[in-house]
């Protein structure tokens, strides 16, 4: 009995202690980069040139911040697999090596990562493989493995340093299905993030974290109040989150590469630190904490604010590019190997206006592999060119820039009307004379084209732009939208009819409903998409086109010519006016 009373005793006396204890105050920061879609190393390997941006100089930057610091927590919100020939490469080509991402990120000591879309486009193969390289947390809370009800990635993480604790919930956007293949996910269904937070955020708060963390690669977006009410199964579902849920202390997003730092206030009043770092390694969303601790009695957090770092500032880290000098060198070689010939130079820029080489040759490759009636296809790149001469691996990221499988889909007549209706509403103004603007641009409130460094911004991405080929057309555009396409009939002369089915070849991306092209435009449900499916390649579109300029070694792409847009006239006034706009040169 007289010893429990000394222990007693020495307890009281420490307990005492600690409460005399004056507070001590640290300084943490948390990072998140985003969406960095290959840019590791400070080279572009597409455009073969150096990059004052990348993952290499955000190493640098870390390296210095965690040297004044009390405690500095590093995080990444996906989307890194797909971009970058480098990624591509560890990708599909050397899958034997470890990841070059995975060797960059446990390398740079990050504490947590969440899984994007382009992560899961990847395909199991690749993120599998990937969760088991990587010395941190790989999450996505809501993509849940069916069979066992529970998340396929980890949830969330508990990440402790200096005694701070913070909690991480990782979600990646519920849309996914809506835009890749089910092959790619297989196994997994991408669930509502309200549902999904609200679910977890009990069991994280049994944690005591001191700052609560979400990581959702997913946008932000207030521009209207739809967050408020409905739910958060759409790309950009951050918003819903943050008004609807109660706990967080911060929200890192990302997928729509926007950057954002602003402070949100919630259905409850609560402030949320709102943070986006962008794409490509241009930026690193930081957040600056103080936190007190007061001993027994646990930390308190005192200020938080939000800056975005940019990265083209500070110079790459040695120690991390001379780390994967070797991987530099044998992916320059690769994308320099030369494949084939190109006769003529070809741009996305004439894609815009009628039918163009660019665009074409990306047709004609489709109904080659396919065989099919029509075919599909935008300029995945706005403003892009393959030049006359040689062409190289690194060409077939130029003219195709995402990893897409190429569909083979029935579609009836009038289902092909309707897409095209849909694809040059978003791409076309309605013209009332020659001095209207022929295409759609960001507009301020008057009216008149945004511009950036004197350049105008199209209204919608370009790769939303769809053309066909393998039908003759017309797009009128001084007729209101849904009524411009005059479809005269197949190239081949048959007839079309819009009760008949046809075969048409279609990149994985829009034959999953990305775009809603089929759903919006020609009304086909999403859930029977998959039944009007006919042949799916085994691998990336990509692939095929570099299989077949190497078999054909010499290629001279032109335009098909088969669809144009009325009335010529004020057409061929328009287009060197917003050429100029777009490009500022009429070439």
């Amino acid at each position: 009995m007289r010893h429990k009373l000394i222990w007693l005793f020495l307890g009281i006396i420490v307990f005492l202690a600690s409460c005399d204890k004056a507070p001590e105050t640290k300084e943490i920061s948390i990072l998140e980069t985003t969406d960095l879609h290959g840019v590791i190393l400070p080279w572009d390997f597409i455009e073969n040139r150096k990059l004052d941006a990348s993952l290499a100089v955000t190493a640098g930057y870390v390296k210095e911040l965690r040297k004044s610091k009390d405690a500095v927590f590093l995080l990444d919100n996906g989307d890194n697999l797909q971009g970058q020939p480098i990624v591509y490469y560890y990708n599909f080509i050397d899958t034997t090596s470890p990841h070059i991402l995975s060797e960059a990120l446990n390398r740079m000591e990050y504490d947590a990562c969440t899984a994007g879309n382009h992560d899961i486009e990847a395909g199991h193969s690749v993120y599998d493989r990937l969760a088991g390289e990587l010395e941190c947390p790989f999450l996505a809370a809501n993509a849940v493995d069916i069979e066992t009800g529970l998340p396929y990635f980890e949830p969330y993480a508990i990440i402790e340093k200096d005694n701070i604790k913070v909690a991480v919930l990782g979600m990646v956007t519920p849309s996914v299905p809506t835009w890749l293949p089910e092959e790619l996910y297989s196994g997994i269904e991408f669930r509502d993030m309200v549902e999904t937070a609200e679910l977890w955020m009990p069991e994280i708060k049994k944690h005591k974290p001191d700052i609560i963390v979400g990581l959702f690669h997913s946008g932000w977006s207030t521009e209207n109040e739809n967050y408020r009410s409905e739910d958060s199964f759409y790309g950009d579902g951050t918003s819903a989150v943050a008004w609807k849920v109660e706990g967080f202390d911060i929200i890192f997003c990302g997928h729509d590469h926007n950057p954002a730092n602003e402070k949100f206030v919630n259905s409850k009043g609560d402030t949320i630190l709102i943070l986006n770092g962008g794409s490509r390694s241009e930026y690193i969303a930081r957040a600056d904490i103080t936190v007190t601790s007061r001993g027994l009695f646990g930390n308190t957090v005192k200020t938080m604010s939000g800056e975005l770092i940019r990265v083209d500032q500070y110079e790459p880290d040695p120690d991390f590019t001379t780390n994967f000098e070797e991987d530099e060198k044998t992916v320059k070689e690769y994308v320099s190997r030369e494949i084939g010939y190109m006769a003529e130079t070809i741009t996305s820029r004439d894609s815009y206006f009628g039918s163009s080489a660019f665009t074409d040759m990306i047709h004609s490759i489709q109904l080659d592999i396919t065989g099919a009636d029509i075919s599909f296809a935008a300029p995945l790149s706005f403003d892009v060119n393959i030049p006359r001469g040689p062409v190289t691996v690194g060409d077939m990221f130029i003219l195709y820039r995402y990893e897409n499988m190429l569909y083979t889909m029935s579609l009836t007549g009038e289902e092909i009307l309707n897409y095209l209706e849909y694809s040059y509403s978003r791409w076309f103004n309605t013209m009332e004379g020659p001095d209207d603007f022929l295409l759609k641009y960001r507009t301020d409130n008057n009216g008149n084209p945004v511009l950036t460094n004197g350049r105008a911004w199209l209204a919608y991405p370009s790769y939303n732009f769809d053309s066909a080929v393998g039908i003759d057309y017309t797009v009128d555009v001084s007729q209101p939208e849904g009524n411009r396409i005059n479809i005269s009939s197949l190239t081949d002369g048959r007839p079309f009819e819009l009760e008949k089915e046809y075969k048409v070849a279609i990149n994985s991306y829009r034959g999953s409903g990305g775009g809603g092209h089929l759903t919006s435009g020609a009304g086909i449900d999403q859930e029977q998409l998959s039944e009007r499916m006919v042949t799916s390649t085994e691998r990336d579109l990509r692939y095929y086109m570099l299989k077949t300029i190497e078999k054909k070694k010499s290629i001279s792409p032109e335009p098909e010519n088969n669809w144009k847009i009325i009335p010529e006239r004020w057409v061929n006034k328009r287009v060197p006016e917003e050429k100029i706009l777009l490009f500022g040169t009429t070439k």
